[in-house]
């Protein structure tokens, strides 16, 4: 009965409701359906050729009306088991997925990209859930959807880590302070594997009050067909200032194996704020740095690789109050050492990119 639920969601106009099955309140089963749009039009000063934007995967389209994100879902929860089944499309989609293993007759981004999540779960103790299928990565601070960051706009930090993995996980409540997520994936962002190794990674989660939490991850595995071991260890900091202010804070560092002597490195900081004086209104603002001179993570074939200052400044109009209805406006400025962001005017490559977005995001 409950596939054949999801299977008539999956054909049908997606209406957010809920339905509960008729059984004995301890065994109660809970499906809940939504979607959600993010619309946008980003204007970057560079002006691509090809109208696509470098290094990014969000308002990745240039001069151009299009769809960031959309996604239907459907929503398991019982006492003893949880699921989520959700489809996308949008251009942030075409873009995060392009990197897909294409490996054998039945693999790569052409599936893959559509299918944002598909994961079940269930209950083992009333602190431990054990999960398996693609789902969300545990890496980093922000969300690949627009709706639940600070900011439109992402950081380089979560562009260049993992934004969902296939594999499984298990979940421990230790306290209503400590989560724990232990995950065992195929590897560095990929749904079909690439090579012979599985990695790992854990996460930490620490509420020191009911303001702020600590957050520590990892990831650990070998990657590519050349297998070589990839270490990156994260912090972050979320903390609610008094009843208007946000902070938002990581720091990743990694580490790669390397054909030449010693080993490649990467690292990256930031820090993001957000000004809600009221349930309409919010202003945020963006610093970061991004340091890939080894170029492990960013490719640019240049001396110094990647090595960037990013800052932006956002305004968030909520005319309903709540994130139901968004309209979200942000402009940013990228600087790099080498030139390495195409622009159109004369077919060079700059040290500077600049960016005007603005978006329209309901959720069902």
């Amino acid at each position: 009965m409950k596939a054949e639920i999801l299977i008539l969601f999956c054909i049908c106009a997606p209406v957010s409701k809920a339905v509960h099955a008729q059984t004995a309140p301890d065994t109660a089963v809970t499906i809940s359906y939504g979607a959600f749009i993010d619309n946008y039009y980003a204007f970057d000063f560079s002006e691509p050729a090809n109208f696509d934007r470098a290094f990014t995967t969000q308002a990745v389209r240039h001069d151009e009306f299009n769809v960031n994100l959309a996604f239907i879902e459907a929503k398991l929860s019982a006492p003893r088991l949880r699921g989520r089944l959700a489809l996308q499309a949008g251009t942030s989609v075409q873009s995060n997925y392009s990197g897909e293993p294409s490996i054998g007759g039945v693999s790569g981004p052409s599936l893959a990209r559509h299918i944002q999540e598909a994961v079940a779960g269930y209950r083992l103790t009333p602190t431990l859930w054990v999960d398996a299928g693609i789902f969300f990565s545990h890496i980093g601070m922000e969300s690949f959807i627009s709706r639940d960051n600070l900011t439109y706009t992402r950081s380089l930090s979560a562009e260049f880590t993992p934004y969902y993995e296939s594999g499984a996980k298990l979940t421990w409540q230790q306290s209503p302070r400590l989560t724990a997520v232990f995950a065992v994936v195929n590897g560095w962002q990929n749904i079909s594997e690439n090579n012979k190794d599985k990695a790992v990674g854990l996460r930490l989660d620490f509420a020191g009050n009911a303001a702020t939490t600590v957050s520590y991850y990892n990831f650990i595995g070998k990657e590519n067909a050349t297998r070589n071991l990839r270490i990156l260890n994260g912090v972050g900091l979320k903390a609610n200032l008094g009843k208007t202010v946000t902070l938002q804070a990581n720091g990743d560092y990694g580490v790669q194996n390397s054909d030449r002597p010693g080993n490649s490195t990467w690292y990256s900081a930031g820090v993001t704020a957000k000004v809600q004086p009221n349930s309409k209104l919010g202003v945020s603002g963006r610093v970061e740095t991004y340091h890939d001179r080894d170029q492990v993570i960013i490719v640019t074939g240049t001396d110094a690789g990647f090595r960037g200052t990013t800052a932006s400044l956002g305004v968030d109009i909520s005319p309903l109050g709540s994130t139901r209805a968004m309209w979200r406006n942000e402009v940013r400025g990228t600087w790099t050492r080498d030139p390495v962001f195409p622009r159109r005017s004369d077919s060079t490559l700059a040290k500077d990119n600049y960016l005007a977005v603005t978006s329209l995001a309901i959720t069902f």
